[in-house]
């Protein structure tokens, strides 16, 4: 179906593919590329612009910004903007902990928490990143840590103050597709020491200030990976499953106390985290069949949104819930 909706940067691929002029625009584009429109459906939820920063420099911006000049005539939309619907004052007052927060789903959610009006401290092991993050956003306390480390977490409770009202756990690590006959003590050792230790490690430090004040939410990131069993290698399948006892277990022991401990679950996420080794070959024939079956993929800031929810009193009654933000990939 061709339809002829004002396209812009922010509209999602797949509307830039069905549309009367961006449709050829597009096709054009990959053609030059030796491509076809195919290789577009796992994103094709994706906003247009996204896809700067998913072709890792292959794609520049005045690109994008070419194609939304040449299919207005030359006029770029003044209504261009996001689809995120920030809820005013939400996080009024509220200092919350975000892991990972220097890209991806971290920033996402920490942006989203600043726009309504709290105060974060964002956790990165990147200090440059995490600077670039900080510029022009007084609201975002940044702190170069790793949450592996003793004084890592320290200098983030330092930070925080005495009151902490929100931890988003977003930071963490993939692996290679590695099954259990392959997979490296390295690599095994590393994804727990990432994925579970820090993640614990942290809700014990934060959960102190939450008892005090008697209240708090707390939201982990799992994974697709902690409900199946076939969209990841052992280690991180393995880990996020780790994830999700450690939140149904705080859950259970701290809600008649005020604190809210859940958990989200994302599926593909146009986003990359890396174990930076090569893919199992073993790993990814078997797994390949199955990702097949995976829905397109979403933002950051779709994924951001579900983690936001939990952590404000929206989620008010909601505790030791795994949350799947998968586009219905775990209904499968």
């Amino acid at each position: 179906m061709i339809t002829t909706k004002v396209l812009t940067a922010h509209t999602p691929i797949g509307e830039w593919i069905t549309h009367a002029e961006g449709g050829p625009l597009i096709r054009a584009l990959l053609s030059d590329a030796g491509f076809d429109e195919t290789v577009l459906a796992p994103i094709r939820q994706v906003p247009l612009g996204q896809l700067v920063a998913l072709s890792q420099g292959k794609l520049g911006q005045d690109v994008v910004d070419d194609l939304v000049e040449r299919v207005n005539n030359g006029v770029v939309p003044t209504t261009a903007g996001s689809r995120e619907r920030i809820v005013s004052g939400r996080f009024e007052g509220r200092t919350v902990v975000v892991t990972g927060a220097a890209s991806g789903i971290g920033r996402a959610t920490a942006s989203r928490i600043m726009g309504e009006g709290g105060r974060v401290v964002a956790v990165d092991v990147s200090a440059d990143r995490l600077d670039e993050f900080a510029a022009g956003a007084p609201e975002l306390v940044p702190v170069p840590a790793d949450i592996t480390d003793a004084a890592g977490i320290e200098r983030i409770l330092a930070a925080a103050g005495t009151r902490i009202d929100g931890l988003a756990n977003v930071a963490g690590i993939t692996d290679d597709f590695s099954p259990a006959h392959e997979v490296s003590d390295e690599l095994w050792r590393r994804v727990f020491a990432v994925n579970v230790e820090g993640t614990f490690r942290l809700i014990r430090a934060v959960i102190p200030a939450m008892l005090e004040a008697g209240s708090g939410s707390i939201v982990n990131i799992a994974s697709e990976a902690a409900l199946r069993g076939s969209a990841a290698g052992i280690a991180y399948t393995a880990s996020k499953h780790a994830v999700v006892g450690i939140t149904r277990n705080c859950a259970v022991m701290y809600g008649p106390h005020g604190i809210r401990v859940n958990a989200v679950a994302p599926g593909g996420v146009a986003t990359g985290i890396a174990a930076g080794a090569a893919p199992s070959e073993f790993g990814q024939g078997r797994l390949g069949g199955f990702f097949g079956l995976m829905p397109p993929i979403a933002t950051a800031e779709q994924v951001a949104a579900s983690i936001t929810f939990l952590l404000s009193d929206d989620g008010v009654n909601v505790n030791g819930v795994v949350l799947p933000s998968d586009g219905g990939w775990s209904a499968q």
